[in-house]
């Protein structure tokens, strides 16, 4: 079971890289005043974790929330992810140049290659893979990035990466307890690659089930606050998202219980439901 007890906890990365073990996460919030707005009061509230990408749009608005909210560039653990359009080793480097002027920033905390190029679109698919970790390498290899990581990426698409210099320290992944991806968190786990799950509560499609309901009243929370105790428990770092202050802090209300073996056991039991669809070796886009 996790050791992580507070929002002011972190895991440590391979290379000893401190990650704040709750994330805030900025998909589908729009560039403008009410993403700052969101992103100040989820500082507010403690969070020292903001996750967004390129795909989002909203990087000027994560970064002018950063600068707004009086902290230090240090305090903040800022991840951003390269696009399905920009991958390759030239391209890369150029994305990545142009997340840090929308961020206004020098550096970044976390770079991810948002998703694999796959067999099903590309006959050269893991070399495309080489080529953008190769950009990202040399970029954490020159003090630009602290860490480097992938976002769903399976073990056969991770595997020519862990043959690298610099293997991946992080594979942000759909993981739920609807969603629970046993094959690539146990690969993840034997090979020190750390487990962000993004969707954790699977936009609200699991909340509902009488399992996580009934977890919730025998713990006294909320099965969005049973779902992510459930993923650090699961040694995952979960990204959460809501614009709604009184959400922001019930997600970061999770530090004062813990799951015990029994509700460990019961969740694994649960057949897959509640997940996005989404394949990363059958992507459209």
């Amino acid at each position: 079971m996790t050791q992580q007890a507070h929002l002011s906890d972190a895991f440590p990365l391979a290379n000893g890289v401190a990650i704040p073990c709750l994330g805030y996460g900025t998909w589908r919030m729009q560039d403008g005043p009410e993403t700052v707005a969101a992103i100040q009061t989820a500082l507010s509230l403690g969070y020292r974790h903001i996750d967004t990408a390129a795909y989002y749009r909203n990087e000027a608005s994560v970064g002018r929330a950063l600068r707004a909210s009086g902290l230090p560039r240090e305090a903040v653990f800022l991840t951003s992810k390269v696009w399905n359009t920009d991958r390759g080793y030239a391209p890369t480097k150029a994305a990545f140049q142009a997340t840090l002027d929308r961020l206004g920033t020098d550096y970044l905390d976390l770079y991810l290659i948002h998703w694999p190029a796959a067999a099903n679109r590309f006959d050269d698919w893991e070399a495309i893979n080489r080529d953008t970790w190769r950009a990202m390498t040399e970029l954490y290899q020159a003090g630009k990035i602290r860490a480097i990581g992938v976002s769903n990426f399976r073990p056969h698409h991770l595997k020519a990466l862990l043959e690298t210099e610099v293997p991946p320290m992080v594979d942000q992944i759909e993981f739920h307890p609807g969603c629970q991806q046993g094959e690539t968190l146990a690969f993840c786990r034997e090979r020190g690659i750390l487990v962000e799950a993004w969707s954790p509560l699977a936009r609200g499609r699991v909340l509902d089930h009488p399992l996580l309901v009934s977890l919730g009243k025998k713990h006294g929370k909320t099965p969005a606050q049973i779902c992510l105790r459930w993923c650090l428990d699961q040694g995952t770092l979960p990204l959460p998202k809501s614009v709604t202050p009184a959400r922001m802090a019930e997600n970061a209300g999770i530090f004062d219980f813990a799951l015990d073996e029994a509700d460990l056991a019961a969740v694994a039991a649960l057949p897959p439901f509640g997940g996005s669809g989404h394949d990363p070796d059958r992507l459209d886009f």
